[in-house]
């Protein structure tokens, strides 16, 4: 790379737009916390007869609709092509984050049924601490970050982990016989994937790469994945059957699927601007949303003795508390410094153009792109939803007691992060 674009990449950014990216990555974190912790909601909706990587796969798919057709309606797809002749590494690196994702999404299935939404969620939120530890490593996050911002971090590590340990109590008071464990395991294993899975996301937002860019392949790598497992597990007719059994739950844990998109947009881009080491723990406060929909709108945990009840909501606010200590030891602009020297790290590696590299980091276009939709962009928005369409039709809503009033407060609450949040992500980068 030649001095030239070294030093495009290398120049500090200004500060006014260094901290209005700072704080448009804060409320993304809690928009993304709120949308995350929603979308495991519909999982309590299907019935302990469709077995976990059954509920996984038609999530996935879900998913996988909602990544295709709702980067088409805010971009369009020429963008993504756009990003791809930039930087096409990132198509292997988006594919094997889908990959761990997959995996990681397929134990959460057996967390909550054994241990229930408001305890799993905090547990398999530890991928926080490895996100802070691949940032540090990895990307130069933290580097010349001060004694403040250190002890931040560190309290906040410390709160995590003492907030997991409160819940881990709990869960051996509230899940089946024989089965508290099991729950515990898995919901700690798909932290651990989740942490890894940071590093993938990390790279991407160093080198220019869109998040609706990036997340268009990260779906194939979940798709195929899933796929594999659940063929491999159940065998394709068993699984068929099965999928034809439950065509009255579809819509649900289709939904879930979309929700968590949502969500994940929003964390990719508290990711892309305030870095993994602080985006992840701000977007783990999904942990309170999993905590509002379990108790309030399922009635998990009820029945229990007060010290249930306290050891759960205690360990999730010393959890989350320590998630806001770690997420608002907001970057100095030395810190930043040091991204950029990741950034050209990254970029020297790939041989990408540092005017790329550059505008991605600063939250803007690199060059004017096509702005136009194309048929391709609104077959994909039409055909996901009539998807979602057809398969309403044919849902249920299963037998179970729902606080309905709870359930339309929650939603309305996250659709107002939704609608705020977006208009100022808009406002700020055009969702670059």
């Amino acid at each position: 790379m030649d001095a030239i674009t070294v030093a495009a990449v290398g120049s500090p950014m200004q500060a006014g737009r260094l901290r209005r990216l700072q704080a448009l990555g804060v409320f993304c974190g809690v928009a993304a916390g709120a949308w995350l912790g929603g979308a495991e909601a519909p999982i309590k909706m299907v019935n302990s007869d469709v077995s976990p990587i059954t509920i996984s796969l038609i999530m996935v798919f879900g998913v996988f609709l909602a990544r295709w057709s709702v980067p088409a309606l805010l971009r369009g797809t020429s963008h993504v092509r756009h990003d791809v002749r930039q930087a096409p590494h990132l198509v292997i690196w988006a594919v094997l984050a889908g990959c761990m994702w997959a995996v990681a999404n397929t134990l959460t299935i057996y967390a909550i049924r054994n241990v229930g939404l408001s305890i799993a969620f905090p547990l398999w939120n530890t991928n926080s601490l490895l996100g802070i530890f691949w940032g540090f490593l990895l990307f130069n996050e933290l580097h010349y970050a001060g004694w403040k911002r250190w002890v931040g971090v560190l309290g906040g590590a410390t709160g995590m982990f003492s907030g997991a340990a409160l819940l881990a109590l709990a869960s051996s008071n509230q899940a089946a016989p024989g089965k508290a464990m099991l729950g515990v395991v898995a919901a700690l294993g798909a932290g651990i994937l989740w942490g890894t899975m940071y590093i993938p996301y990390r790279k991407a937002y160093l080198t220019g790469m869109n998040p609706l860019s990036f997340v268009t392949f990260f779906t194939a790598g979940e798709l195929v994945t899933m796929t594999a497992l659940a063929v491999g597990y159940r065998g394709a007719g068993p699984l068929w059957r099965e999928l034809m059994s439950a065509r009255a739950l579809l819509f649900w844990l289709m939904l879930g699927g979309f929700v968590w998109v949502i969500g994940d947009l929003f964390q990719q881009y508290a990711a892309k601007y305030v870095g993994i080491s602080r985006g992840i723990p701000l977007s783990n406060t999904n942990q309170l949303w999993g905590l509002l929909w379990g108790i309030l709108v399922f009635h998990e945990l009820e029945g229990g003795s007060h010290r249930i009840y306290a050891e759960v909501i205690g360990g999730s606010i010393l959890t989350a508390l320590g998630a806001v200590a770690i997420a608002l030891s907001s970057a100095t602009e030395r810190e930043h410094s040091s991204w950029q020297d990741a950034a050209e790290r990254e970029g020297q590696r790939y041989g990408i153009e540092g005017g790329y590299v550059r505008a991605g980091m600063e939250g803007r276009e690199y060059e004017a792109g096509p702005s136009r939709r194309t048929w391709v962009d609104w077959v994909l928005i039409v055909g996901a939803s009539g998807v979602f369409v057809v398969l309403a039709g044919v849902a249920r809503v299963p037998r179970m007691e729902i606080h309905l009033g709870w359930a339309a407060a929650v939603t309305a609450a996250m659709l107002a992060l939704l609608v705020s949040c977006g208009t100022v992500l808009w406002r700020t980068t055009r969702f670059k």
